[in-house]
């Protein structure tokens, strides 16, 4: 019953807008004063499990996107994919597809993806006659990308918390992002052939982005942009560096190539940037903190195995006990922010899956593809928000075009993440051997 409780608390104050940290500390809380539990061990054991080298890849991954964010690299991006696919009919559509999930392995996460996209591509989308729905709508759905493409924030806390391969985790939720921007693309082009409204660009204009002389100064492309993740990736893979060094070194790329090469930072830029990333890393660390104790506290009164139990109960298919874990994942990712769902998610439904034989570096991407799923699901939906504001755009002009990404490509892409685990599994076999 006091862990029904705990729940309940943790789901109320966050529907009444506590902050989610905030939240997570007020279910322990009770949990510790109604069963007993001592605080003295419990912060040392919070504390403990903060002292590790990986959480270091999350805020240097937060300021290496932020400063990338503000040295120009997202309208590079776009217009490296503009010059390959202007032309099409609903080219422009997947310009802004492609362009989230490269900028999605710069920055690793979801809201700084759909943030520089959505605010350069929106604008364009429309007065290329796009749908304002349809376009706020799938900027929401391909700013989710960030959170598969590697590297990506998601995955190395599903990795730290779940004690697996940070590594394994990133090839895991690549394919799953390869599909859906694959996806999104086509749906793209098939919505985009029903609109007379859409303008294609023509030879001119594309000429006009391909032209690298501006003032008599040769400017840069995407180049030195789309460097970047394949330093990261290729000295991780390579096993010249770890997650957390590389990411060490994209901050360390990230300033010369935003000050010297692409000009678009200074000293006031620089610091605005530090302290966001210095607010951001501590509120996930405070979350952090609060969920390594709140999950401690979920072990000792066994919920991992209340759970199991209670879904056992109601059908000992694997098939129908995956859908419901699915269905519980979608619903965190409605109410929560990527992070604090993964986050609640992980320690909770890691021990339940593994118990009916899923592998963990499996139900990494499943637990990515449902998470981005339900961040864009109405009616909470916090990236379909944000990208409204963004695009400023209503809720309700973008619900039809939002199911219809739903139906057509992020539930097809789940059902064959959960069922087919080979897509999933497919890299982390081939490059590092994981069975």
């Amino acid at each position: 019953m006091n862990i029904i409780v705990a729940l309940l608390v943790l789901v109320f104050t966050m529907v009444v807008g506590i902050p989610i940290p905030l939240a997570f500390i007020a279910s322990a809380a009770y949990l510790i004063f109604v069963g007993g539990y001592d605080p003295g061990f419990l912060i040392p054991y919070g504390y403990s499990k903060m002292n590790s080298i990986i959480l270091l890849t999350i805020p240097l991954f937060i300021m290496a996107g932020a400063i990338m964010d503000r040295g120009g690299i997202g309208s590079k991006l776009i217009n490296s994919v503009e010059k390959i696919v202007g032309r099409i009919k609903g080219g422009l559509g997947i310009v802004t597809v492609v362009s989230c999930a490269v900028f999605g392995a710069v920055s690793g996460s979801s809201s700084a993806t759909l943030s520089c996209i959505g605010s350069i591509m929106a604008p364009r989308l429309k007065e290329s006659g796009y749908n304002p729905g349809y376009t706020t709508a799938l900027i929401a759905s391909a700013g989710v990308l960030g959170i598969l493409i590697p590297p990506s924030m998601l995955m190395i806390l599903y990795s730290w918390i779940g004690n697996v391969s940070v590594l394994a985790t990133f090839l895991a939720a690549a394919v799953p992002g390869v599909i859906l921007m694959t996806v999104f693309s086509i749906i793209t082009v098939i919505i985009s052939r029903k609109n007379p409204n859409i303008k294609v660009m023509t030879k001119e204009e594309i000429k006009k982005i391909k032209q690298k002389d501006k003032n008599g100064k040769k400017e840069w492309g995407a180049g030195p942009a789309l460097l970047m993740p394949v330093i990261i990736l290729g000295s991780i893979y390579g096993g010249i560096l770890t997650p957390t060094e590389a990411a060490a070194v994209s901050v360390v790329y990230a300033l010369p190539v935003g000050f010297l090469i692409y000009k678009k930072l200074d000293r006031k830029t620089v610091k605005e940037t530090f302290i966001q990333s210095s607010v951001t890393t501590g509120v996930i660390m405070v979350m952090l903190f609060a969920v390594m104790i709140l999950s401690r506290l979920y072990i000792m009164e066994n919920l991992p195995q209340k759970i199991l139990g209670l879904l056992t109960s109601i059908s000992d298919s694997k098939v129908v006990i995956l859908i419901m874990v699915n269905l519980f994942m979608i619903m965190l990712g409605m109410l929560m922010d990527d992070c604090s769902a993964t986050l609640l998610a992980t320690p909770i439904l890691l021990p339940v899956v593994t118990s009916l034989g899923v592998s963990p570096i499996h139900f990494a991407a499943i637990v990515g593809v449902n998470i981005g799923m339900g961040n864009v699901t109405p009616p909470t939906a916090p990236l379909l928000y944000l990208a409204g504001r963004i695009g400023k755009t209503e809720v309700k002009d973008m619900l039809k075009p939002t199911m219809i990404l739903i139906l057509f490509g992020w539930l097809p892409t789940l059902i064959l993440v959960t069922y087919f685990p080979q897509i999933s599994m497919f890299l982390p076999k081939l490059i590092l051997g994981i069975n």
